[in-house]
């Protein structure tokens, strides 16, 4: 269910937008106005063993329900975007070999798409298509520049100059997960593919099930000791907001390594905003972990940085939570939309 308030059609701002976020197991669809207000939603499961082909027919017929329940001449919907997991190729709106969408491997989506809608598509990598609806309409609203890191089983991005969303010659513009933080010979390994030392180790819910449990069996003392063989990362912020030391530290511990990265890419492209999505957020904005989680993330960047760098540069949770990939995808197409009239 989207998070976000429906607005009416006489409230709505014309044309039309379709956004599709396409996960490992469940799909998003959401029709947007011009201005990001959330007209209508639906949701499927992926269904990923009966593959990409399938799938695009059935958000066809989501799309065709949203329209039936408005009442809404489908004239009125100009462009759908559409947003999926890596790897894949943009410019030819090919999936390449997405690791979780095993049967979805080297397929023409954008087309499939467009041929089951009858409409145009625009396409996007997931992570994009989340950092460039936070820019939108959610916590980047008011900046030209910013970039997104969502925190999930893997770490995803996205990057935004000058309200151009960066794609990259090889359709890996905003892979932030994969900076490298540790270059040494005994670096950990990424759990999804890459080498050593790779962001996404430290700082994924992969990466901090792997840390937590290499600590607590060396004796890390932690109420979460008797249950090494159940760590997650919720766990440890459940342990943390009980006030166990020992989660507390690490939770900052993985905020400094945050840090490393963070500096990196603002010292690249200097944003002017750095924002925090995806699940993993160890209670975001409404818990005191989640505060501590932000606030160790922001003092690692200061020590880091330069002063006028840090002065200028604001890190922040996104706000638009599970829904920033669709609302992302519409403004995408929305983008592409205008730019051609």
């Amino acid at each position: 269910m989207t998070q976000q308030k429906t607005t009416s059609l006489d409230q709505a701002q014309s044309p039309y937008f379709f956004g599709i976020d396409v996960g490992g197991t469940g799909i998003k669809i959401g029709l947007t106005d011009d201005q990001g207000a959330t007209l209508g939603y639906s949701a499927i499961d992926t269904l990923e063993p009966q593959g990409p082909a399938d799938a695009m027919r059935r958000v066809a017929e989501a799309c065709r329900g949203i329209l039936g329940k408005l009442g809404l001449d489908p004239s009125r919907v100009v462009r759908a975007g559409l947003g999926t997991p890596g790897s894949q190729d943009i410019r030819k709106g090919m999936l390449i070999e997405p690791p979780n969408h095993p049967h979805w491997h080297h397929f023409p989506i954008v087309k499939s798409l467009e041929e089951s809608l009858k409409l145009p598509v625009s396409y996007a990598n997931d992570a994009n298509a989340a950092a460039f609806g936070e820019f939108w309409i959610g916590t980047g609203k008011i900046h030209d520049s910013m970039v997104l890191l969502t925190l999930g089983t893997g770490v995803g991005g996205g990057v935004i100059i000058d309200n151009e969303l960066v794609v990259g010659r090889n359709s890996f513009g905003g892979e932030c997960g994969h900076m490298i933080i540790d270059p040494s010979p005994e670096a950990r390994l990424c759990a999804w593919g890459g080498g050593r030392g790779h962001l996404e180790a430290y700082a994924s819910a992969s990466g901090v099930t792997a840390r937590a449990r290499e600590e607590l069996q060396a004796g890390a003392k932690s109420l979460l000791a008797s249950q090494i063989d159940k760590i997650t990362a919720k766990r440890i912020f459940e342990a943390a907001e009980q006030g166990d030391p020992w989660s507390l530290k690490f939770i900052e511990q993985t905020g400094d390594y945050l840090a490393i990265g963070i500096t990196s890419m603002v010292h690249m492209v200097d944003p002017g905003l750095v924002v925090l999505g995806g699940a993993m957020n160890f209670g975001g904005p409404n818990s005191p972990t989640g505060q501590r989680f932000l606030d160790s993330v922001r003092r690692g960047f200061e020590a880091r940085t330069f002063q006028n760098v840090q002065a200028g540069t604001h890190i922040e949770f996104a706000s638009l939570g599970a829904d920033a990939g669709y609302i992302g995808a519409a403004g995408i197409a929305r983008s592409d939309y205008h730019k051609a009239l």
